[in-house]
């Protein structure tokens, strides 16, 4: 496909050896913002040139369509990463055959992934941006720089220009499943929290309020495990929060008269601990005390959320769990309640829509992932066997980092004597498979192979070689997560 504007035809060509953009105008004065060859034709010129971050900037300031927009303005929004920096024409395309309202953010990446890969935040940015061209994409995205612990990690996306930033104070969060000690109470941040332990206790005290038919009335007891438990992330939140905006610029390209330059989701969700109803009302109350404010908000729901796999909790529970929650944001003005680890859990998307009345927020990364590795089994099944080889040994190491359950003694060691349609249903239908080569991403796209070349040099030349099947794959597979989002009511 083609993204056209006024002045020019933008696409991307991708060979086994690269990616390329190739442009077309009526004057080769409309190319001189583009680095690449120029040649004169009968009707104009074209520009033969590199899928550069030059060239990706130059692309976003000619095309307002190319330029990340808020998501705060949309309802439902879905979230699809990318770890090849090869699969967003694909996503891009299942929003526009199924997608009907949602909103997607097609960049979106944590800054661990990024470390993991050695990809920088403007790399992620700009693979987007050729991928948009070439699915010829014109109806706005979202860039997520997902799950930020450092400001260093901030001034990162801020130079690339992610305008949604999900702040992540997750390692902050302490264990109360025993109790918590006054010790423990003395020691919090209560400078950085502005407050001191009277005062938090005289907050909450007498507190009763209902969400969603819940009762939230906090002992004493209560108020104070709240604040051991999530008084140091409030802090840390709230220090991230004040230096995204203070390094923000004013006004990001293609932003509308007064609209803020960047957005904030808070996650606290990649914790071993459910966060409760009360703790949830406590951290919005804190977080907005301080100056904090957000449009999206993730919490630690109940157990389930493993990743590359249906939802294993009981559903019922977790209806409840959204609907409160839900309620909850409600109380504070209204926001986003965000699914994080949200790939292939098919049979909760439509309970998360009705218990949040639409009000939400879903982030997949690995499923693409996953689909890559269906085009690699196929087309290369000795660099398959590779990338399952280095998984498989390292997933006794790197599930420590997840929700997972796989079993590698489920799973064959040795994959001689298997064809490529049989690696592709190992990738589709084993559980176990899946989540082992979903978590083994950063030990093999960093590995090199017996010959010394970099693994993920190959894996890209293969997916560039296949980059029609590649975009396949994925078109069916994300459409199925936007089914239910898309039939969902527009409010």
């Amino acid at each position: 496909m083609t993204l056209s504007t006024d002045t020019l035809q933008a696409d991307v060509v991708r060979t086994r050896e690269r990616s390329s953009l190739l442009l077309r105008a009526a004057r080769s004065a409309d190319l001189t913002a583009f680095e690449g060859t120029v040649s004169e034709t009968a009707d104009g010129a074209v520009l033969e040139g590199p899928a550069s971050h030059a060239n990706a900037l130059a692309l976003r300031a000619a095309v307002p369509a190319l330029r990340p927009r808020l998501v705060s303005g949309h309802r439902t929004s879905v979230g699809t990463g990318d770890r090849t920096g090869l699969a967003t024409a694909g996503q891009s395309r299942a929003f526009a055959e199924s997608g009907g309202g949602v909103f997607p953010v097609l960049a979106q990446q944590s800054i661990r992934e990024m470390d993991r890969l050695g990809r920088s935040a403007r790399e992620v940015l700009d693979d987007a941006v050729f991928g948009l061209v070439e699915a010829g994409w014109e109806r706005g995205y979202g860039a997520d720089c997902d799950h930020i612990k450092t400001t260093e990690g901030i001034d990162r996306g801020l130079d690339a220009g992610f305008r949604m930033f999900t702040l992540d104070p997750g390692d902050m969060v302490q264990d109360v499943t025993g109790g918590f000690t006054d010790q423990q109470v003395d020691d919090l941040p209560w400078e950085a929290l502005e407050d001191t332990r009277a005062d938090l206790l005289a907050r909450y005290r007498g507190l009763d309020i209902e969400a969603a038919g819940e009762r939230i009335a906090p002992s004493d007891a209560e108020i104070l495990t709240a604040a051991v438990k999530y008084g140091g992330a409030v802090a840390e939140a709230a220090r991230l929060h004040r230096h995204l905006l203070a390094h923000a610029p004013e006004a990001a390209p293609g932003a509308h008269g007064g609209e803020p330059a960047v957005e904030v989701e808070i996650a606290v969700d990649e914790t071993a601990w459910q966060t409760t109803f009360f703790e949830h009302h406590y951290l919005a109350t804190e977080l907005g005390r301080l100056g904090v404010s957000w449009f999206s908000f993730a919490p630690r729901y109940v157990d389930g959320f493993e990743k590359g796999l249906e939802f294993r909790g009981d559903r019922e529970e977790l209806r409840r769990n959204l609907e409160v929650h839900h309620a909850i944001g409600e109380l504070h003005g209204g926001y986003k309640i965000s699914l994080h680890s949200g790939s292939d859990k098919f049979s909760i998307y439509p309970l998360a829509l009705e218990a949040t009345d639409g009000l939400v927020h879903l982030k997949t990364s690995g499923t693409s992932y996953l689909c890559a590795l269906e085009v690699v089994a196929a087309a290369d099944p000795e660099l398959f066997a590779a990338v399952w080889g280095i998984s498989r040994e390292a997933y006794a190491r790197a599930k420590a980092s997840y929700q997972v359950s796989a079993h590698e003694d489920r799973t064959p060691r040795e994959l001689s004597g298997l064809g490529a349609d049989d690696l592709v249903q190992l990738v589709r239908d084993s559980d176990d498979a899946r989540q082992i080569l979903h978590v083994g991403y950063g030990d093999s796209l960093t590995a090199d192979l017996h010959d010394g070349t970099p693994l993920r040099e190959r894996f890209a030349a293969d997916l560039r070689a296949h980059h029609d099947r590649y975009t396949g794959v994925l078109v069916p597979h994300i459409s199925r997560h936007l089914d239910s989002f898309a039939a969902a009511p527009a409010r």
